[in-house]
């Protein structure tokens, strides 16, 4: 079982890191594969994937398979639900009554 800190640390530290601020930015053109955001991070392909797996672990990032390829895409879910922890840090409120 997680608890409510688990949760927002893995976020906040998916959004800490320019890199990682970078391809969320991208992101929200919509799905992107991973040699795409290779070319326009111009990192390596190990660093890509360090930072792919802080973002898809935080649950803003979500993958898919096809093939050999890897595509990722903004989850919905998962940057709302990153709003509503930040929203709930900040006011002190749970986080159930500022989603409600």
């Amino acid at each position: 079982m997680t608890n409510k800190y688990d949760e927002a640390s893995r976020i906040f530290k998916a959004l800490c890191d320019e890199n990682r601020l970078m391809v969320l930015e991208l992101l929200q053109h919509g799905e992107k594969y991973a040699g795409s955001l290779l070319e326009e991070l111009k990192i390596t392909q190990s660093t890509l994937s360090h930072h792919m797996r802080i973002l898809c672990e935080s649950g803003i990032v979500v993958a898919r398979r096809l093939g050999k390829w890897t595509y990722y895409s903004l989850s919905r879910e998962g940057c709302e639900n990153a709003k509503y922890l930040l929203a709930a840090f900040i006011t002190g409120s749970e986080q159930e009554e500022v989603s409600a």
